[in-house]
């Protein structure tokens, strides 16, 4: 639990002027504060993954050292019941002129291990890590990959209470970010307490139970992962707009400069409104907008999120190659998208948006309407691809 934490840096102009100021007889002062967190609150509960987003620069990095106890806060506390094991930034927490194997047992004693149990627990470290014989290799000698592979299995299992997660996942390769994947959700289902940052909001999404937007070293806003990762993202695509709206549509966030609002969604099957969809059939999302000051080439596009408010299809006029013209005020424009639904039946929202020719929001709509894909076939993920399938068999006789 965080109380009004706060970190106050001083920063100088040279490095002299720290010494000035310390030996100055008038107390002068050489510096200057930056407060790179200002009274930051909040609660996470046993078994639950909390997940930070915001731009660089936002606090994310200094709250989660704080945390952790690397740094100290200049006001405001901290407190955290169990054992922690933290996943910072590269190169924090291991001994670059220490091999693998040592930097373990080191780790291991640092959170409280005996010897005896960390010696159980490396044959899993190290089949996770799969580093191979470099294992027993100085640390300094890594890749950036083997680094992070060989903090991240042995901070899975050290038994951490809470687990803080800062950017890990970001370096190393598809196969080893799947098996992390796999096993933060059972570090989940045991009920394993995840504070996480990521620039990936699609993983904020599928892993969280809660989430929180900083910007500036505050807390802007924290909720329900979909609602806040859409408020990222409205900051991110329109900078003028510091305080999106809600959406009449919706409920999300709607955010904009209004050269042109949007005024319709529908999908369409068999030039039928419908809410209900069947997996390949085919369908359109037509959109449509009127506009309220002059726009050159405007941009219309849809995208498509699962339950989990991960993206599973995005497109747009630019992206297809079209290009809708000049508008003046008072004109409308109709767009329709038109595709075979390959999807596995769930749930779906639609996200849609008017857009400038340089990508600046004029209407941006966040999960604007629901509809279902209905299938008789039990298939996985969220692709339903129609699959032919060949067989034979020889059978001894």
């Amino acid at each position: 639990m965080a109380q009004n934490v706060s970190k106050r840096f001083r920063l100088y102009d040279r490095p002299a002027d720290r010494l000035r100021e310390m030996v100055s007889l008038r107390s002068r002062s050489y510096h200057t504060d930056f407060w790179a967190l200002r009274n930051v609150s909040f609660a996470v509960h046993p078994g639950e993954i909390l997940g930070l987003v915001g731009p660089n620069g936002s606090g994310k990095s200094t709250l989660l050292q704080i945390v952790t106890g690397i740094l100290q806060p200049t006001m405001g506390r901290v407190s955290i019941e169990g054992r922690v094991a933290a996943l910072l930034e590269l190169g924090a927490g291991f001994n670059p002129e220490f091999s693998g194997r040592e930097n373990v047992f080191l780790n291991g004693e640092i959170m409280g291990l005996s010897r005896k149990e960390t010696e159980r627990v490396f044959p899993a470290i190290e089949d996770f890590a799969e580093i191979g014989e470099f294992i027993d290799r100085p640390v300094k000698e890594y890749s950036s990959g083997m680094y992070v592979r060989l903090a991240f299995a042995t901070a899975i299992h050290v038994e951490p209470d809470i687990l803080i997660i800062d950017e890990a996942l970001a370096v190393g390769d598809a196969i080893f970010a799947n098996r992390c994947l796999q096993k933060l959700d059972d570090l989940r289902s045991r009920k394993v307490t995840i504070l996480f940052v990521s620039h990936d909001l699609g993983l904020v999404k599928r892993l969280c139970h809660r989430a929180i937007l900083m910007l500036k070293g505050e807390v802007l806003c924290q909720g329900s992962p979909a609602e806040v990762v859409n408020r990222y993202v409205a900051l991110v695509h329109d900078r003028q707009a510091t305080q999106p709206e809600k959406s009449e549509l919706t409920g999300n966030y709607r955010h904009g400069d209004r050269t042109s609002t949007i005024t319709g969604i529908r999908v369409l099957a068999h030039d039928r409104e419908t809410n209900a969809v069947q997996a390949g059939e085919a369908i359109t999302v037509e959109v449509c907008a009127r506009f309220h000051k002059p726009a050159h080439n405007p941009i219309i596009g849809m995208l498509i999120r699962n339950r989990l408010g991960i993206e599973v299809f995005g497109t747009n006029t630019r992206i297809e190659g079209i290009e809708l013209g000049d508008f003046n005020p008072g004109d409308s424009v109709t767009v329709r998208f038109s595709f075979h639904c390959f999807l596995t039946r769930q749930e779906y929202t639609l996200t849609v948006a008017t857009q400038h020719a340089n990508g600046a929001s004029q209407d941006w709509l966040d999960d604007a309407t629901l509809f279902t894909v209905v299938d008789e076939r039990d298939t996985a993920g969220v692709a339903s691809f129609r699959t032919q399938i060949e067989w034979r068999a020889s059978r001894a006789s």
